[in-house]
Protein backbone atom coordinates (compact mmCIF):
# COMPACT_ATOMS: atom_id res chain seq x y z
CA UNK A 1 0.00 0.00 0.00
CA UNK A 2 0.99 3.75 -0.95
CA UNK A 3 0.29 6.28 1.22
CA UNK A 4 -1.91 7.67 -1.33
CA UNK A 5 -3.94 4.30 -0.99
CA UNK A 6 -4.76 5.10 2.60
CA UNK A 7 -8.41 4.99 3.34
CA UNK A 8 -9.11 6.89 6.35
CA UNK A 9 -12.26 7.59 8.46
CA UNK A 10 -13.51 10.06 10.53
CA UNK A 11 -15.20 9.95 13.78
CA UNK A 12 -17.53 12.70 14.58
CA UNK A 13 -18.08 16.24 12.81
CA UNK A 14 -16.20 18.31 15.18
CA UNK A 15 -15.22 21.59 13.89
CA UNK A 16 -11.62 20.79 13.58
CA UNK A 17 -12.56 17.72 11.08
CA UNK A 18 -12.97 20.51 8.20
CA UNK A 19 -9.55 21.08 8.41
CA UNK A 20 -8.21 17.43 8.13
CA UNK A 21 -11.06 16.63 5.34
CA UNK A 22 -9.95 19.54 3.30
CA UNK A 23 -6.66 18.31 3.75
CA UNK A 24 -7.63 14.68 2.88
CA UNK A 25 -9.28 16.04 -0.29
CA UNK A 26 -5.86 18.13 -1.82
CA UNK A 27 -4.69 14.60 -2.52
CA UNK A 28 -1.01 13.10 -1.57
CA UNK A 29 -2.37 11.62 1.76
CA UNK A 30 -5.06 8.84 0.85
CA UNK A 31 -8.61 9.20 0.55
CA UNK A 32 -11.68 9.97 2.75
CA UNK A 33 -13.77 6.61 2.72
CA UNK A 34 -15.81 6.61 5.30
CA UNK A 35 -17.50 9.70 8.22
CA UNK A 36 -19.70 8.67 10.81
CA UNK A 37 -21.70 10.47 13.53
CA UNK A 38 -24.60 9.37 16.48
CA UNK A 39 -26.95 10.79 14.29
CA UNK A 40 -27.32 8.76 10.84
CA UNK A 41 -28.79 11.04 9.00
CA UNK A 42 -25.79 13.85 9.58
CA UNK A 43 -23.36 11.49 8.51
CA UNK A 44 -25.29 10.85 5.25
CA UNK A 45 -25.12 14.01 4.75
CA UNK A 46 -21.51 14.97 5.47
CA UNK A 47 -20.82 12.07 3.59
CA UNK A 48 -22.51 13.85 0.44
CA UNK A 49 -20.56 17.29 1.43
CA UNK A 50 -17.29 15.40 1.89
CA UNK A 51 -17.43 12.95 -0.97
CA UNK A 52 -16.83 10.09 1.45
CA UNK A 53 -18.31 6.60 -0.29
CA UNK A 54 -19.49 5.48 3.14
CA UNK A 55 -21.41 7.16 6.26
CA UNK A 56 -21.99 5.60 9.65
CA UNK A 57 -24.88 6.19 12.08
CA UNK A 58 -21.76 5.25 15.03
CA UNK A 59 -18.50 5.39 15.23
CA UNK A 60 -18.30 1.62 16.69
CA UNK A 61 -19.93 0.63 12.88
CA UNK A 62 -17.09 2.80 11.16
CA UNK A 63 -14.24 1.14 13.22
CA UNK A 64 -15.55 -2.56 12.67
CA UNK A 65 -16.62 -2.31 8.78
CA UNK A 66 -13.08 -3.55 7.44
CA UNK A 67 -13.33 -0.35 5.26
CA UNK A 68 -10.91 2.18 6.85
CA UNK A 69 -7.00 1.83 6.82
CA UNK A 70 -6.67 4.78 9.70
CA UNK A 71 -9.09 7.01 11.55
CA UNK A 72 -8.71 10.00 12.94
CA UNK A 73 -10.33 10.76 16.64
CA UNK A 74 -10.93 14.56 17.19
CA UNK A 75 -13.72 13.76 19.98
CA UNK A 76 -13.92 15.37 23.18
CA UNK A 77 -10.72 14.68 25.12
CA UNK A 78 -12.76 12.43 27.83
CA UNK A 79 -13.81 10.13 24.52
CA UNK A 80 -9.73 9.85 23.19
CA UNK A 81 -8.72 6.79 25.32
CA UNK A 82 -12.05 4.93 24.36
CA UNK A 83 -12.40 4.90 20.85
CA UNK A 84 -8.70 5.21 20.01
CA UNK A 85 -8.40 1.88 21.81
CA UNK A 86 -11.39 0.38 20.01
CA UNK A 87 -9.88 1.49 16.77
CA UNK A 88 -6.81 -0.09 17.62
CA UNK A 89 -8.27 -3.50 18.58
CA UNK A 90 -10.45 -2.92 15.48
CA UNK A 91 -7.09 -2.81 13.38
CA UNK A 92 -7.04 0.44 12.49
CA UNK A 93 -4.33 3.21 12.84
CA UNK A 94 -5.28 6.24 14.92
CA UNK A 95 -4.38 9.96 14.66
CA UNK A 96 -5.83 11.54 17.48
CA UNK A 97 -6.53 15.01 18.57
CA UNK A 98 -4.47 16.32 21.69
CA UNK A 99 -3.93 15.53 23.92
CA UNK A 100 -3.78 12.55 23.44
CA UNK A 101 -5.92 11.22 26.68
CA UNK A 102 -6.60 12.33 29.95
CA UNK A 103 -3.99 10.70 31.82
CA UNK A 104 -0.76 9.29 31.67
CA UNK A 105 -2.16 6.17 32.67
CA UNK A 106 -4.97 6.18 29.59
CA UNK A 107 -2.19 7.46 27.05
CA UNK A 108 -0.73 3.93 28.25
CA UNK A 109 -3.68 2.49 27.41
CA UNK A 110 -3.30 3.45 24.17
CA UNK A 111 -0.28 2.38 23.72
CA UNK A 112 -0.80 -0.78 24.93
CA UNK A 113 -3.64 -1.09 22.02
CA UNK A 114 -1.31 -0.12 19.36
CA UNK A 115 1.46 -2.64 20.96
CA UNK A 116 -0.70 -5.18 21.10
CA UNK A 117 -2.23 -4.87 17.64
CA UNK A 118 0.37 -3.56 15.10
CA UNK A 119 -0.59 -0.37 14.67
CA UNK A 120 0.52 3.18 14.63
CA UNK A 121 -1.07 6.16 16.66
CA UNK A 122 -0.18 9.79 16.75
CA UNK A 123 -1.32 12.36 18.23
CA UNK A 124 -2.01 15.30 16.15
CA UNK A 125 -0.25 18.17 17.40
CA UNK A 126 -0.22 19.34 13.77
CA UNK A 127 2.33 22.81 14.68
CA UNK A 128 4.76 20.03 15.08
CA UNK A 129 4.41 19.22 10.91
CA UNK A 130 4.84 23.41 9.50
CA UNK A 131 8.73 23.75 8.53
CA UNK A 132 9.19 26.68 10.73
CA UNK A 133 10.19 24.12 13.35
CA UNK A 134 12.28 22.41 10.99
CA UNK A 135 14.08 26.09 10.35
CA UNK A 136 14.17 26.93 14.67
CA UNK A 137 15.80 22.99 15.36
CA UNK A 138 17.94 23.50 12.58
CA UNK A 139 19.20 27.03 13.56
CA UNK A 140 19.57 25.63 17.22
CA UNK A 141 21.99 22.70 16.40
CA UNK A 142 24.09 24.69 14.39
CA UNK A 143 24.91 26.43 17.78
CA UNK A 144 23.50 29.82 16.54
CA UNK A 145 21.82 30.75 19.98
CA UNK A 146 24.29 28.47 21.95
CA UNK A 147 23.74 26.70 24.75
CA UNK A 148 19.43 26.46 25.77
CA UNK A 149 19.16 28.14 28.93
CA UNK A 150 15.29 28.50 28.92
CA UNK A 151 12.02 28.43 26.73
CA UNK A 152 8.90 30.80 27.55
CA UNK A 153 5.82 30.49 25.81
CA UNK A 154 2.03 31.63 25.56
CA UNK A 155 -0.58 30.52 23.96
CA UNK A 156 -4.38 32.22 25.35
CA UNK A 157 -7.73 33.13 23.56
CA UNK A 158 -11.23 34.38 24.72
CA UNK A 159 -13.55 31.28 24.94
CA UNK A 160 -16.96 33.09 24.73
CA UNK A 161 -19.40 29.67 24.38
CA UNK A 162 -20.09 28.77 28.21
CA UNK A 163 -21.50 25.44 26.34
CA UNK A 164 -18.61 24.73 24.61
CA UNK A 165 -16.15 21.62 24.97
CA UNK A 166 -13.43 23.77 26.00
CA UNK A 167 -15.91 25.08 29.12
CA UNK A 168 -16.62 21.72 30.16
CA UNK A 169 -15.33 19.52 32.97
CA UNK A 170 -17.02 16.70 32.15
CA UNK A 171 -15.82 16.81 28.50
CA UNK A 172 -12.09 17.02 29.59
CA UNK A 173 -11.93 21.05 28.60
CA UNK A 174 -9.84 23.68 30.43
CA UNK A 175 -7.00 25.75 29.30
CA UNK A 176 -3.79 22.85 29.78
CA UNK A 177 -5.29 20.52 28.34
CA UNK A 178 -6.88 22.63 25.36
CA UNK A 179 -4.30 24.83 24.43
CA UNK A 180 -1.43 24.65 27.35
CA UNK A 181 -0.29 21.21 25.92
CA UNK A 182 1.21 22.98 22.92
CA UNK A 183 3.25 24.61 25.06
CA UNK A 184 4.28 21.86 26.77
CA UNK A 185 4.66 19.55 24.36
CA UNK A 186 7.34 22.48 22.53
CA UNK A 187 9.39 22.81 25.40
CA UNK A 188 9.83 18.70 25.74
CA UNK A 189 10.81 19.36 21.78
CA UNK A 190 13.36 21.80 22.67
CA UNK A 191 14.74 20.15 25.96
CA UNK A 192 15.03 16.85 24.34
CA UNK A 193 13.38 14.96 27.24
CA UNK A 194 10.83 15.63 29.81
CA UNK A 195 10.77 17.56 32.51
CA UNK A 196 12.46 16.56 35.84
CA UNK A 197 9.70 18.61 38.16
CA UNK A 198 6.88 21.32 37.32
CA UNK A 199 5.17 23.75 39.73
CA UNK A 200 1.90 25.65 38.01
CA UNK A 201 -0.58 28.12 39.49
CA UNK A 202 -4.25 27.99 37.80
CA UNK A 203 -7.45 30.28 37.99
CA UNK A 204 -10.03 27.72 38.02
CA UNK A 205 -13.73 27.91 38.10
CA UNK A 206 -15.64 24.43 36.72
CA UNK A 207 -11.93 24.00 35.06
CA UNK A 208 -8.75 26.07 34.79
CA UNK A 209 -9.30 29.10 32.85
CA UNK A 210 -5.68 29.83 33.09
CA UNK A 211 -2.70 28.54 34.12
CA UNK A 212 1.30 29.20 34.53
CA UNK A 213 3.28 26.67 34.30
CA UNK A 214 7.04 26.15 35.01
CA UNK A 215 9.15 23.10 34.16
CA UNK A 216 12.94 22.11 34.93
CA UNK A 217 14.64 19.74 32.31
CA UNK A 218 17.09 17.39 34.42
CA UNK A 219 19.68 19.37 32.55
CA UNK A 220 18.74 22.43 34.18
CA UNK A 221 17.05 24.15 31.04
CA UNK A 222 13.73 25.95 32.67
CA UNK A 223 10.48 26.66 30.88
CA UNK A 224 7.92 28.70 31.59
CA UNK A 225 4.45 29.18 30.01
CA UNK A 226 1.29 30.47 30.07
CA UNK A 227 -2.37 29.21 28.70
CA UNK A 228 -6.23 30.53 29.15
CA UNK A 229 -9.25 30.52 27.96
CA UNK A 230 -10.48 33.78 29.06
CA UNK A 231 -7.89 36.46 27.78
CA UNK A 232 -7.28 38.37 24.68
CA UNK A 233 -5.38 35.66 22.51
CA UNK A 234 -1.74 35.51 22.19
CA UNK A 235 0.65 32.85 21.07
CA UNK A 236 4.31 32.98 21.30
CA UNK A 237 7.51 31.19 21.85
CA UNK A 238 10.47 31.91 22.68
CA UNK A 239 13.64 30.18 23.24
CA UNK A 240 17.30 31.95 24.90
CA UNK A 241 20.31 30.83 24.47
CA UNK A 242 24.26 31.95 26.01
CA UNK A 243 24.49 33.18 22.68
CA UNK A 244 21.10 34.42 21.01
CA UNK A 245 17.33 34.25 21.24
CA UNK A 246 14.81 32.92 18.71
CA UNK A 247 11.02 34.01 18.67
CA UNK A 248 8.50 32.85 16.92
CA UNK A 249 5.30 34.76 16.48
CA UNK A 250 3.19 32.49 15.36
CA UNK A 251 4.27 29.13 16.83
CA UNK A 252 0.77 27.48 17.00
CA UNK A 253 -1.60 28.11 14.23
CA UNK A 254 1.02 30.43 11.58
CA UNK A 255 -2.20 29.66 9.01
CA UNK A 256 -1.53 30.61 5.40
CA UNK A 257 0.99 33.03 5.43
CA UNK A 258 4.65 32.81 6.05
CA UNK A 259 5.05 32.78 9.86
CA UNK A 260 7.35 35.15 11.35
CA UNK A 261 10.64 33.55 13.01
CA UNK A 262 13.14 35.90 14.32
CA UNK A 263 17.02 35.06 15.08
CA UNK A 264 18.80 37.65 17.81
CA UNK A 265 22.62 37.37 18.39
CA UNK A 266 24.75 38.64 20.34
CA UNK A 267 26.19 42.33 18.55
CA UNK A 268 24.18 41.89 15.46
CA UNK A 269 21.25 43.38 14.44
CA UNK A 270 17.96 40.74 14.85
CA UNK A 271 16.98 38.62 11.38
CA UNK A 272 13.88 37.26 9.94
CA UNK A 273 14.75 33.32 9.30
CA UNK A 274 12.69 32.11 5.94
CA UNK A 275 10.12 29.74 6.45
CA UNK A 276 7.31 28.61 3.90
CA UNK A 277 3.60 28.90 3.78
CA UNK A 278 2.11 25.53 4.29
CA UNK A 279 -0.99 23.73 5.54
CA UNK A 280 0.03 22.02 8.74
CA UNK A 281 -3.09 20.05 8.90
CA UNK A 282 -1.97 18.54 5.28
CA UNK A 283 1.58 17.99 6.38
CA UNK A 284 0.42 16.13 9.36
CA UNK A 285 -2.26 13.89 7.28
CA UNK A 286 0.42 13.14 4.67
CA UNK A 287 2.97 12.58 7.01
CA UNK A 288 0.66 9.77 9.50
CA UNK A 289 -0.49 8.06 5.83
CA UNK A 290 3.16 7.49 5.02
CA UNK A 291 3.66 5.75 8.39
CA UNK A 292 0.61 3.25 7.72
CA UNK A 293 1.94 2.51 4.44
CA UNK A 294 5.10 2.05 5.50
CA UNK A 295 6.89 4.74 3.63
CA UNK A 296 8.20 6.04 6.96
CA UNK A 297 9.17 5.97 10.57
CA UNK A 298 7.11 7.78 12.89
CA UNK A 299 8.89 11.01 14.24
CA UNK A 300 7.17 11.14 17.49
CA UNK A 301 6.04 7.99 18.57
CA UNK A 302 3.39 7.15 20.81
CA UNK A 303 5.84 6.86 23.98
CA UNK A 304 6.36 10.73 22.82
CA UNK A 305 2.69 11.45 23.78
CA UNK A 306 2.60 9.13 27.08
CA UNK A 307 5.78 11.73 28.37
CA UNK A 308 3.67 15.16 27.59
CA UNK A 309 0.85 13.61 29.64
CA UNK A 310 2.90 12.56 32.52
CA UNK A 311 3.89 15.88 32.74
CA UNK A 312 0.78 17.51 31.93
CA UNK A 313 -0.75 15.01 35.05
CA UNK A 314 2.29 16.76 37.15
CA UNK A 315 1.44 20.09 36.48
CA UNK A 316 -2.08 19.53 37.36
CA UNK A 317 -0.91 17.99 40.94
CA UNK A 318 0.85 20.88 41.27
CA UNK A 319 -1.74 23.41 40.75
CA UNK A 320 -3.90 21.53 42.69
CA UNK A 321 -2.07 20.95 45.69
CA UNK A 322 0.38 24.17 45.78
CA UNK A 323 3.20 22.42 45.66
CA UNK A 324 6.79 21.78 43.20
CA UNK A 325 6.09 17.99 41.82
CA UNK A 326 8.44 15.45 40.20
CA UNK A 327 7.93 13.81 37.30
CA UNK A 328 7.78 10.49 37.50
Amino acid sequence: MKREEVRWGILGKANISSRVVSALLAGGSGVLRAVASRDEAKARAWAVETGAKLSFGSYGDLIGSGEVDAVYIPLPNTLHREWAVKALEAGCNVLCEKPLAMSAAEAKEISGAAGRNGRHVAEAFMYRHHPQWDVVMSCIKSGSIGKIRSIYSRFTFMNDDPASVTASAELGGGALLDVGCYCVDASRLLMGCDPARVSAFERRSDVDEMLLGMMESPGGVTAQFECGIDTFERHLFEVNGTEGSIVMESPWVPGMEAPVVKLMQNDSPARVLRTQAVDPYAMEVCEFAAVCAGEAAARWPVAWSVGNMKTIDALFISAKEGRIVDVE
